[in-house]
Protein backbone atom coordinates (compact mmCIF):
# COMPACT_ATOMS: atom_id res chain seq x y z
CA UNK A 1 0.00 0.00 0.00
CA UNK A 2 1.15 3.45 -0.77
CA UNK A 3 -0.09 7.10 -0.34
CA UNK A 4 -2.11 5.78 2.54
CA UNK A 5 -5.01 8.40 3.84
CA UNK A 6 -5.11 8.84 7.38
CA UNK A 7 -7.79 10.42 7.64
CA UNK A 8 -10.78 11.06 5.23
CA UNK A 9 -14.56 11.47 4.52
CA UNK A 10 -17.33 9.10 3.39
CA UNK A 11 -20.43 9.22 2.80
CA UNK A 12 -23.55 6.80 3.35
CA UNK A 13 -25.72 7.92 0.46
CA UNK A 14 -29.29 7.53 0.57
CA UNK A 15 -31.05 6.91 -2.35
CA UNK A 16 -34.63 5.69 -3.50
CA UNK A 17 -34.56 2.18 -5.04
CA UNK A 18 -36.23 2.16 -8.48
CA UNK A 19 -37.36 -1.78 -8.28
CA UNK A 20 -37.64 -3.25 -11.79
CA UNK A 21 -40.13 -6.42 -10.65
CA UNK A 22 -42.57 -4.79 -13.33
CA UNK A 23 -40.17 -4.80 -16.21
CA UNK A 24 -41.49 -6.90 -18.89
CA UNK A 25 -38.32 -8.07 -19.86
CA UNK A 26 -34.64 -8.02 -19.46
CA UNK A 27 -34.27 -5.69 -22.00
CA UNK A 28 -36.76 -2.88 -19.97
CA UNK A 29 -35.02 -4.31 -16.63
CA UNK A 30 -31.52 -3.21 -17.96
CA UNK A 31 -32.73 0.33 -18.97
CA UNK A 32 -34.51 0.95 -15.67
CA UNK A 33 -31.25 -0.24 -14.02
CA UNK A 34 -29.19 2.33 -16.41
CA UNK A 35 -31.79 5.61 -15.29
CA UNK A 36 -30.68 4.66 -12.09
CA UNK A 37 -27.53 4.74 -12.59
CA UNK A 38 -27.46 8.20 -14.57
CA UNK A 39 -29.25 9.23 -11.84
CA UNK A 40 -26.51 8.24 -9.08
CA UNK A 41 -24.12 9.92 -11.19
CA UNK A 42 -25.33 13.44 -10.63
CA UNK A 43 -26.39 12.75 -7.01
CA UNK A 44 -22.67 11.65 -6.56
CA UNK A 45 -21.45 14.37 -8.69
CA UNK A 46 -23.24 16.96 -6.46
CA UNK A 47 -22.71 15.19 -3.19
CA UNK A 48 -19.05 15.47 -3.33
CA UNK A 49 -18.63 18.84 -4.46
CA UNK A 50 -20.70 19.92 -1.06
CA UNK A 51 -19.07 17.60 0.86
CA UNK A 52 -15.24 18.17 -0.04
CA UNK A 53 -13.20 16.19 -2.46
CA UNK A 54 -11.47 14.69 0.36
CA UNK A 55 -14.65 12.15 0.38
CA UNK A 56 -12.79 9.19 -0.99
CA UNK A 57 -15.66 6.20 -0.07
CA UNK A 58 -19.56 6.20 -0.97
CA UNK A 59 -21.87 3.45 0.06
CA UNK A 60 -25.25 2.73 -1.56
CA UNK A 61 -28.00 0.69 -0.43
CA UNK A 62 -28.39 -2.73 -0.69
CA UNK A 63 -29.97 -3.62 -4.17
CA UNK A 64 -30.33 -0.03 -5.21
CA UNK A 65 -29.86 -1.13 -8.78
CA UNK A 66 -33.20 -3.56 -8.91
CA UNK A 67 -35.08 -4.26 -5.78
CA UNK A 68 -35.90 -7.44 -4.65
CA UNK A 69 -37.89 -10.50 -5.93
CA UNK A 70 -40.98 -10.74 -5.19
CA UNK A 71 -42.05 -14.16 -6.15
CA UNK A 72 -40.19 -14.46 -9.10
CA UNK A 73 -38.79 -18.01 -9.30
CA UNK A 74 -34.76 -17.89 -9.53
CA UNK A 75 -34.52 -18.67 -12.89
CA UNK A 76 -36.60 -15.37 -13.80
CA UNK A 77 -35.07 -13.12 -11.34
CA UNK A 78 -31.13 -14.41 -12.50
CA UNK A 79 -32.83 -12.91 -16.42
CA UNK A 80 -34.51 -10.31 -15.30
CA UNK A 81 -32.37 -8.67 -12.52
CA UNK A 82 -28.91 -10.28 -12.07
CA UNK A 83 -25.62 -8.67 -12.65
CA UNK A 84 -22.94 -10.30 -15.20
CA UNK A 85 -19.67 -10.38 -13.33
CA UNK A 86 -18.23 -7.74 -15.47
CA UNK A 87 -21.23 -6.58 -17.21
CA UNK A 88 -22.00 -3.14 -18.51
CA UNK A 89 -24.04 -1.86 -15.01
CA UNK A 90 -20.18 -2.79 -13.48
CA UNK A 91 -18.38 -0.98 -16.27
CA UNK A 92 -20.89 2.25 -15.80
CA UNK A 93 -20.44 2.55 -11.91
CA UNK A 94 -16.57 1.90 -12.66
CA UNK A 95 -16.77 5.25 -15.12
CA UNK A 96 -17.91 7.06 -12.06
CA UNK A 97 -15.60 5.56 -9.60
CA UNK A 98 -12.95 7.01 -12.11
CA UNK A 99 -14.26 10.14 -13.25
CA UNK A 100 -13.88 11.17 -9.06
CA UNK A 101 -11.13 9.02 -8.15
CA UNK A 102 -13.48 7.45 -5.38
CA UNK A 103 -13.77 3.88 -3.67
CA UNK A 104 -17.48 2.87 -4.11
CA UNK A 105 -19.58 0.24 -2.32
CA UNK A 106 -23.05 -1.52 -3.16
CA UNK A 107 -25.19 -4.54 -3.54
CA UNK A 108 -26.73 -6.59 -6.05
CA UNK A 109 -27.86 -9.56 -7.64
CA UNK A 110 -25.00 -11.40 -9.52
CA UNK A 111 -24.40 -14.31 -11.54
CA UNK A 112 -21.85 -16.20 -11.94
CA UNK A 113 -20.61 -18.85 -14.12
CA UNK A 114 -19.69 -21.34 -11.94
CA UNK A 115 -23.07 -21.47 -10.63
CA UNK A 116 -25.17 -21.45 -13.79
CA UNK A 117 -28.70 -22.19 -12.33
CA UNK A 118 -28.20 -19.90 -8.62
CA UNK A 119 -27.69 -16.19 -8.59
CA UNK A 120 -25.86 -14.34 -5.28
CA UNK A 121 -26.54 -11.31 -3.50
CA UNK A 122 -22.97 -9.83 -3.71
CA UNK A 123 -21.34 -6.91 -2.02
CA UNK A 124 -18.84 -5.28 -4.10
CA UNK A 125 -16.21 -2.51 -4.06
CA UNK A 126 -15.11 -0.82 -7.02
CA UNK A 127 -11.57 1.33 -6.70
CA UNK A 128 -10.89 4.42 -8.08
CA UNK A 129 -9.28 2.98 -11.34
CA UNK A 130 -12.57 0.97 -12.31
CA UNK A 131 -11.87 -2.16 -11.02
CA UNK A 132 -13.80 -4.45 -8.99
CA UNK A 133 -11.55 -4.88 -5.42
CA UNK A 134 -13.58 -6.94 -3.59
CA UNK A 135 -16.81 -9.30 -3.75
CA UNK A 136 -18.69 -10.32 -0.45
CA UNK A 137 -21.96 -12.65 -1.46
CA UNK A 138 -23.91 -13.05 1.50
CA UNK A 139 -24.12 -15.67 3.44
CA UNK A 140 -27.33 -15.55 6.33
CA UNK A 141 -30.53 -15.16 3.47
CA UNK A 142 -34.03 -15.90 4.03
CA UNK A 143 -35.13 -16.32 -0.07
CA UNK A 144 -31.90 -16.10 -1.96
CA UNK A 145 -29.00 -18.53 -2.52
CA UNK A 146 -25.42 -17.81 -0.84
CA UNK A 147 -22.14 -19.62 -0.58
CA UNK A 148 -23.10 -21.78 2.47
CA UNK A 149 -25.85 -23.34 0.06
CA UNK A 150 -23.30 -25.00 -2.54
CA UNK A 151 -20.30 -24.96 0.12
CA UNK A 152 -18.17 -27.50 -0.88
CA UNK A 153 -17.85 -26.24 -4.48
CA UNK A 154 -17.64 -22.39 -3.56
CA UNK A 155 -15.14 -23.31 -1.51
CA UNK A 156 -12.94 -24.84 -4.37
CA UNK A 157 -13.89 -22.29 -6.17
CA UNK A 158 -13.22 -19.26 -4.19
CA UNK A 159 -11.51 -20.35 -0.65
CA UNK A 160 -12.29 -19.51 2.73
CA UNK A 161 -10.49 -15.67 2.01
CA UNK A 162 -13.00 -15.43 -1.22
CA UNK A 163 -15.97 -16.04 1.52
CA UNK A 164 -14.41 -13.28 3.75
CA UNK A 165 -12.71 -10.92 1.60
CA UNK A 166 -11.06 -7.88 3.29
CA UNK A 167 -9.52 -5.51 0.64
CA UNK A 168 -6.73 -3.39 1.93
CA UNK A 169 -6.50 -0.38 0.46
CA UNK A 170 -4.95 3.04 0.61
CA UNK A 171 -7.90 4.17 2.65
CA UNK A 172 -7.94 1.65 4.65
CA UNK A 173 -8.95 -2.11 5.37
CA UNK A 174 -12.34 -2.71 3.68
CA UNK A 175 -14.67 -5.36 4.21
CA UNK A 176 -18.69 -5.46 3.56
CA UNK A 177 -21.67 -7.05 5.29
CA UNK A 178 -24.73 -7.16 3.74
CA UNK A 179 -28.14 -5.56 5.16
CA UNK A 180 -29.35 -7.50 8.31
CA UNK A 181 -25.85 -9.81 8.16
CA UNK A 182 -25.57 -6.70 10.79
CA UNK A 183 -27.53 -8.98 13.28
CA UNK A 184 -24.50 -11.99 12.90
CA UNK A 185 -21.84 -11.26 14.81
CA UNK A 186 -19.72 -13.96 13.50
CA UNK A 187 -19.93 -12.41 10.20
CA UNK A 188 -18.20 -9.40 10.97
CA UNK A 189 -15.69 -10.77 13.52
CA UNK A 190 -14.89 -13.23 10.52
CA UNK A 191 -14.18 -10.08 8.58
CA UNK A 192 -11.84 -8.25 11.31
CA UNK A 193 -9.81 -11.05 11.76
CA UNK A 194 -8.64 -10.70 8.08
CA UNK A 195 -8.22 -7.27 9.27
CA UNK A 196 -11.21 -4.96 8.25
CA UNK A 197 -11.39 -1.36 9.92
CA UNK A 198 -14.01 0.03 7.76
CA UNK A 199 -17.41 -2.63 7.19
CA UNK A 200 -19.25 -0.95 4.59
CA UNK A 201 -22.62 -1.71 5.44
CA UNK A 202 -25.47 -1.86 2.27
CA UNK A 203 -28.69 -2.19 3.83
CA UNK A 204 -32.91 -1.86 3.22
CA UNK A 205 -34.51 -1.65 6.00
CA UNK A 206 -37.22 -0.03 8.33
CA UNK A 207 -36.30 3.16 9.94
CA UNK A 208 -37.62 4.06 13.57
CA UNK A 209 -36.33 7.06 15.71
CA UNK A 210 -36.44 4.12 18.40
CA UNK A 211 -33.35 1.88 18.67
CA UNK A 212 -34.13 -1.29 16.59
CA UNK A 213 -32.34 -4.29 16.70
CA UNK A 214 -29.88 -3.50 13.61
CA UNK A 215 -29.24 -0.29 15.27
CA UNK A 216 -27.91 -1.79 17.81
CA UNK A 217 -25.96 -4.54 16.07
CA UNK A 218 -24.07 -1.53 14.31
CA UNK A 219 -23.23 -0.10 17.32
CA UNK A 220 -21.75 -3.24 18.83
CA UNK A 221 -20.06 -4.23 15.58
CA UNK A 222 -18.33 -1.09 15.72
CA UNK A 223 -17.59 -1.35 19.72
CA UNK A 224 -16.44 -5.49 19.40
CA UNK A 225 -14.33 -4.69 16.65
CA UNK A 226 -12.47 -1.16 16.65
CA UNK A 227 -13.88 -0.48 13.34
CA UNK A 228 -15.95 2.03 11.88
CA UNK A 229 -19.49 0.96 10.55
CA UNK A 230 -20.80 2.95 7.07
CA UNK A 231 -24.25 1.90 6.78
CA UNK A 232 -26.15 3.21 3.88
CA UNK A 233 -29.83 2.35 3.83
CA UNK A 234 -32.72 3.03 1.18
CA UNK A 235 -34.68 6.03 0.84
CA UNK A 236 -37.97 4.01 0.05
CA UNK A 237 -38.43 1.62 -2.87
CA UNK A 238 -40.36 2.72 -5.68
CA UNK A 239 -42.53 0.41 -8.02
CA UNK A 240 -43.59 -2.41 -5.97
CA UNK A 241 -47.10 -2.97 -4.09
CA UNK A 242 -45.21 -2.52 -0.53
CA UNK A 243 -45.97 1.11 -0.08
CA UNK A 244 -42.94 3.25 -0.88
CA UNK A 245 -41.22 4.36 2.54
CA UNK A 246 -41.42 1.03 4.25
CA UNK A 247 -37.69 1.13 3.96
CA UNK A 248 -36.46 4.49 4.15
CA UNK A 249 -34.20 6.68 6.46
CA UNK A 250 -31.57 6.35 9.03
CA UNK A 251 -28.59 6.01 7.32
CA UNK A 252 -25.29 6.62 9.41
CA UNK A 253 -21.74 6.31 10.01
CA UNK A 254 -20.67 4.89 13.40
CA UNK A 255 -16.48 5.13 14.57
CA UNK A 256 -14.66 2.66 16.21
CA UNK A 257 -15.95 3.94 19.22
CA UNK A 258 -19.61 3.27 18.52
CA UNK A 259 -20.01 7.01 18.13
CA UNK A 260 -22.34 7.96 15.56
CA UNK A 261 -20.93 10.75 13.72
CA UNK A 262 -23.76 11.12 11.43
CA UNK A 263 -27.25 10.44 10.79
CA UNK A 264 -30.03 10.96 7.96
CA UNK A 265 -33.76 10.89 8.71
CA UNK A 266 -36.02 10.05 5.24
CA UNK A 267 -35.89 10.81 1.79
CA UNK A 268 -32.94 10.74 -0.55
CA UNK A 269 -29.90 12.32 1.42
CA UNK A 270 -26.24 12.71 1.67
CA UNK A 271 -26.43 14.19 5.30
CA UNK A 272 -24.93 11.12 6.45
CA UNK A 273 -21.15 12.00 5.70
CA UNK A 274 -18.34 12.06 8.07
CA UNK A 275 -14.57 11.48 8.73
CA UNK A 276 -12.88 8.40 9.20
CA UNK A 277 -9.31 9.15 11.17
CA UNK A 278 -7.49 5.66 10.25
CA UNK A 279 -5.10 6.87 12.45
CA UNK A 280 -7.38 7.31 15.61
CA UNK A 281 -8.56 3.94 14.54
CA UNK A 282 -5.31 2.00 14.92
CA UNK A 283 -3.63 3.90 17.47
CA UNK A 284 -6.66 2.71 19.46
CA UNK A 285 -6.43 -1.35 18.09
CA UNK A 286 -2.40 -0.81 19.34
CA UNK A 287 -3.03 0.58 23.32
CA UNK A 288 -3.40 -2.14 25.91
CA UNK A 289 -6.30 -1.92 28.47
CA UNK A 290 -10.15 -2.67 28.97
CA UNK A 291 -11.32 -0.82 26.02
CA UNK A 292 -9.25 -3.03 23.27
CA UNK A 293 -11.68 -5.78 23.03
CA UNK A 294 -10.07 -7.09 19.98
CA UNK A 295 -7.08 -7.72 21.17
CA UNK A 296 -8.70 -9.81 24.41
CA UNK A 297 -10.71 -11.62 22.31
CA UNK A 298 -9.80 -15.75 23.18
CA UNK A 299 -10.92 -17.20 19.89
CA UNK A 300 -9.79 -20.62 21.17
CA UNK A 301 -12.41 -21.02 23.83
CA UNK A 302 -14.97 -20.80 21.27
CA UNK A 303 -13.96 -22.68 18.01
CA UNK A 304 -14.99 -26.15 19.49
CA UNK A 305 -18.36 -25.18 20.59
CA UNK A 306 -18.48 -23.99 16.84
CA UNK A 307 -17.76 -27.39 15.52
CA UNK A 308 -19.58 -29.74 17.62
CA UNK A 309 -22.98 -27.63 16.40
CA UNK A 310 -24.68 -27.56 13.20
CA UNK A 311 -27.71 -25.60 12.76
CA UNK A 312 -28.41 -24.88 9.28
CA UNK A 313 -27.13 -27.15 7.08
CA UNK A 314 -24.85 -26.79 4.09
CA UNK A 315 -24.69 -27.80 0.45
CA UNK A 316 -28.87 -28.04 0.01
CA UNK A 317 -28.61 -26.45 -3.00
CA UNK A 318 -25.41 -28.30 -4.72
CA UNK A 319 -26.67 -31.14 -6.74
CA UNK A 320 -30.39 -29.89 -6.73
CA UNK A 321 -32.51 -27.83 -8.54
CA UNK A 322 -34.74 -25.79 -6.25
CA UNK A 323 -37.57 -23.56 -6.03
CA UNK A 324 -38.54 -20.34 -3.47
CA UNK A 325 -40.00 -23.09 -1.33
CA UNK A 326 -36.88 -24.60 -0.40
CA UNK A 327 -35.84 -21.79 1.83
CA UNK A 328 -39.12 -22.12 3.80
CA UNK A 329 -38.57 -25.49 3.93
CA UNK A 330 -35.18 -25.88 4.97
CA UNK A 331 -35.73 -23.28 7.77
CA UNK A 332 -38.57 -25.22 8.83
CA UNK A 333 -36.49 -28.82 8.86
CA UNK A 334 -33.80 -26.96 11.12
CA UNK A 335 -36.29 -25.84 13.41
CA UNK A 336 -37.50 -29.25 13.98
CA UNK A 337 -34.25 -30.77 14.25
CA UNK A 338 -33.19 -27.98 17.02
CA UNK A 339 -36.09 -28.37 18.79
CA UNK A 340 -35.42 -32.59 18.91
CA UNK A 341 -32.25 -31.36 20.37
CA UNK A 342 -33.70 -29.09 23.36
CA UNK A 343 -31.66 -26.16 22.06
CA UNK A 344 -34.85 -24.23 21.36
Amino acid sequence: MTNNLNSYRALALQVTCHAVNQASDRTEARALMQNTINRLSQQIAASIAFIGFDCKLIVLPEYFLTGFPLGESLAVWADKACLEMHGAEYEALGKITQKHRIFLAGNAYELDQNFPKLYFQTCFVIDPSGNIILRYRRLNSMFAPTPHDVWDKYLDCYGLEGVFPVAKTEIGNLAAIASEEILYPEVARCLAMRGAEIFLHSTSEIYSKNLTPKDAAKISRAVENIAYVVSANTAGIANIPIPISSADGGSKMIDHRGIVLAETTTGESMAAFAEIDLAALRRDRKRPGLNNILSRQRFELYAQSYMQSQFYPPNTMLNTEVDRKHFLQTQQATIERLAQLGII
